[in-house]
């Protein structure tokens, strides 16, 4: 960033600064820009801050941070009623009190996740724009229902990453390339590429990621932040542009276990029309119970050998990580995690398998209005539209998916055995119980790469295939930094396993606080010569 625009940037952040700091009942002042969802109630609680001025603050710190200075591109619409609906949530405060702890709440939600109302949901592509959707999804009922302001739609990898094999993460062709705030240059991975960098600058309070494999908790790592995935099926998948039924799901990405707790509780729920939500019955729905700051104490880790990495830095900061594990209580066990390498080539197959099949019936519904109701409509449209939507990677995901038969297909049925059987079975639920293991731990991944649309994403190493391929959730925590860019650590468990993972990370979390407040430099690169 040159000099010019940094003095706009920060007479921009100056503005910003002129809302006064709001306080809390007992007259604490609060960091309006940091603060969690917990501090914003108390400061709406004491009637030195409304949903209407917070809502505004949040508006003009993405005019500010998205549209201009760093130009992050996280957010890729912005909710025309936000301001209308806070403030019919301040008269409803007055008069008979707040529904719960998001009423007034800004939320952000990634641009796969249908809203009925002025804004589009497109994953990112043109093909997409105009359709209507004749309703929320239920996620996103259940937010309004809990009394949370849309404030907008965030960018994405575009399709979610499913498109190409040589997709840069966080680049669609509607919304352009998301940047990361902790370093301009490098990038924020996918898919929920938006969602990590609003929420890492600040632009909301809270976000709503979706993620396939890595989708939640690789930006969410990158970008400093907690991501949680849930269960496939805690959370409605309802409304949402689909990959795979067998391993989609929304989750929360937040800057505390705390506001994570929040958002996955307002958003559970049994849900008709996801058949998966039926195994979510009668499960935990207030999370916050489970932010216990001795949480580690007697609980039972076991540090995946196999999951180390090669990455000296990254390494350093999870062993250091395991030392406050063991100080705050917890018994940690080496385990290797059987039969991890035996699903990668079945994992993707029914993807495309269920790509085909589950477009084609959220098109059915939501795709009204749009020039596209199948995948082989979107093919074809991206070939008429390749300038703009093809400018950077190809779609031979897309043209292998469509080349799949059925469901009933036996080469479908077998992939989805193959890994069901050595993720779980054989995999995480074998190795949780021989050791009688409370949740698992590992880096999550590396820090951020420089973004290269040429030489296409550098992913490396990642530890979020086991969870994501056998349904189970999975944590992300801020942990460290190298070179300035962030890097968390994982914990991972069972099926419904939500309540123990937030424990652990909240007593992690809270016994570290590494979390720190990006500055948006334009690179972290050292120079050579």
């Amino acid at each position: 960033m040159n000099r010019r625009n940094f003095i706009k940037l920060s007479a921009a952040a100056g503005a910003i600064g002129t809302i006064a700091a709001p306080a809390d009942a007992a007259g604490s002042k609060i960091n309006l820009v940091e603060a969690d969802v917990a501090q914003l109630q108390a400061a709406m609680r004491s009637g030195s801050l409304s949903s209407r001025t917070l809502t505004a603050h949040y508006l003009a710190r993405i005019k500010a941070f998205d549209k201009s200075g760093p130009h992050l591109n996280a957010v890729i619409e912005r909710n025309p009623d936000a301001l209308a609906i806070a403030s019919a949530l301040d008269a409803e405060r007055k008069a008979t009190g707040p529904r719960g702890p998001l009423h007034g709440i800004p939320v952000l939600i990634k641009d796969n996740i249908a809203t009925a109302d002025a804004m589009q949901t497109t994953a990112g592509s043109f093909a997409l724009v105009g359709a209507k959707a004749p309703r929320d999804a239920f996620l996103v009922t259940q937010l309004r229902a809990a009394g949370a302001v849309i404030l907008g739609k965030t960018n994405l990898s575009e399709w979610a990453n499913i498109r190409s094999t040589r997709s840069t993460s966080g680049w669609s062709a509607r919304g352009g390339l998301t940047r990361n705030p902790y370093a301009l240059d490098r990038n924020t991975s996918g898919s929920s590429s938006g969602s990590a960098a609003a929420i890492a600058a600040s632009l909301a309070a809270i976000a709503v990621g979706t993620e396939t494999d890595g989708s939640i908790t690789s930006p969410a790592s990158i970008c400093g932040l907690v991501g949680l995935k849930p269960t496939v099926g805690l959370i409605s998948r309802d409304g949402i542009i689909p990959i795979s039924h067998s391993q989609d799901t929304p989750g929360p990405m937040t800057r505390s276990v705390a506001d994570a707790a929040v958002l996955l509780g307002a958003m559970t729920g049994v849900d008709a029309r996801d058949a998966a939500t039926a195994g979510s019955a009668g499960k935990a729905r207030d999370y916050t119970r489970f932010l216990d700051a001795d949480g580690l104490r007697g609980a039972r880790i076991g540090v995946v050998t196999n999951a180390r990495s090669s990455h000296p830095a990254v390494q350093d900061i999870a062993d250091a990580a395991l030392l406050v594990l063991k100080a705050k209580g917890a018994i940690l066990i080496d385990v290797e995690l059987p039969n991890i390498s035996k699903y990668g080539d079945s994992e993707l197959e029914v993807m495309l398998y269920e790509l085909k099949a589950d477009l084609n019936v959220y098109l059915a519904e939501f795709g009204q209005g749009a020039a596209v109701r199948s995948l082989k409509d979107v093919i074809a449209f991206n070939l008429i539209h390749r300038p703009i939507e093809m400018g950077f990677f190809d779609q031979e995901l897309f043209l292998r998916a469509e080349a799949k038969g059925g469901l009933d297909s036996q080469e479908y049925r077998d992939a989805l055995a193959n890994n069901q059987r050595y993720s779980r079975a054989e995999g995480i639920d074998q190795v949780l119980a021989e050791f009688k293991l409370d949740a698992l731990f590992a880096p999550t991944g590396g820090p951020a790469w420089l973004t290269d649309p040429v030489n296409a994403d550098h992913y490396g190493e990642s530890f979020s295939s086991p969870a994501a391929v056998a349904g189970y959730p999975h944590i992300t925590v801020p942990a460290g930094y190298v070179a300035g860019l962030p890097v968390g650590v994982s914990f991972v468990a069972g099926a419904y396993a939500e309540g123990m993972l937030i424990k652990l990370a909240y007593s992690y979390e809270q016994a570290t606080r590494h979390r720190r407040a990006p500055t948006f430099p334009a690179s972290v690169t050292p120079k050579f010569g």
